[in-house]
């Protein structure tokens, strides 16, 4: 119980909006398809930020010079708050005698998959922090879907958060309508199918990196969902 608290404390005081405990073990097997080496972990540590909706809302006009390179900022700068946050707290948890691992907020280590090493939207989800969406996003009931997540693994003994957040989309299809290249179907999120049922990672990535020499903004998911846009 001391344990849980110093822990929790430090994060929150690290600027974490989000905090919970997963626990790892119901989702071994996959874990092991993208890397062997972390299933030596059984807790995830899962903390998000939110994202400023003075930005987020900007979206819509996403084309416009200053909009794009506010939100790529703001994404970048997100991005190492959290990659700092995980940091410092895998240091704490390593100096109260466990091991800590973690995870980069954002790093592809699959291009053929287009996906990362661990899923951070799997681990919040565990964690009862949010749902996942039928944009792929973690849906949370606080900031929707404008939030920004990292993991630390660890074999700390750490309480497993309770209570897992039931799907609240019902039948809202405004992430699935908005996206320009279709790359949702609109299936709700199921744990033992593929993400291909639901997303085509393809279409996205083609969208937002036309070429080598350019990149686009989109986020638009991100700006419809009436769970972020209405709270």
């Amino acid at each position: 119980m001391i344990l849980d608290k110093i822990v929790e404390e430090f994060a929150r005081n690290e600027d974490a909006d989000f905090y919970g405990v997963a626990d790892l073990n119901p989702l071994q097997d996959v874990i092991r398809v993208q890397d062997e080496g972390m299933t030596k972990y059984p807790r995830a540590i899962s903390m998000g930020i939110i994202l400023l909706d003075s930005i987020i809302d900007q979206l819509i006009s996403r084309f416009e010079r200053n909009v794009m390179l506010s939100y790529l900022q703001h994404y970048e700068i997100t991005n190492q708050r959290l990659d700092l946050l995980a940091a410092r707290l895998a240091s704490k948890i390593q100096k109260l005698g466990y091991e800590a691992f973690p995870m980069p907020a954002s790093g592809r280590v699959d291009d053929e998959k287009i996906c990362a090493v661990f899923s951070h939207k799997l681990a919040a989800n565990q964690a009862g922090l949010g749902w996942i969406g039928k944009s792929c996003l973690l849906i949370t009931q606080e900031a929707g879907p404008r939030v920004r997540w990292v993991t630390v693994l660890t074999d700390a003994p750490l309480k497993v958060s309770e209570g897992r957040i039931q799907e609240e989309c019902s039948d809202c299809r405004e992430c699935v309508e908005i996206c320009p290249v279709n790359a949702f179907t609109g299936k709700p999120f199921h744990e033992n199918e593929p993400r291909e049922t639901r997303y085509d990672a393809r279409k996205c990535e083609k969208y937002l990196y036309p070429n080598e020499k350019e990149s686009s903004v989109c986020g638009l998911c991100i700006y419809v969902c009436p769970h972020g846009r209405n709270k």
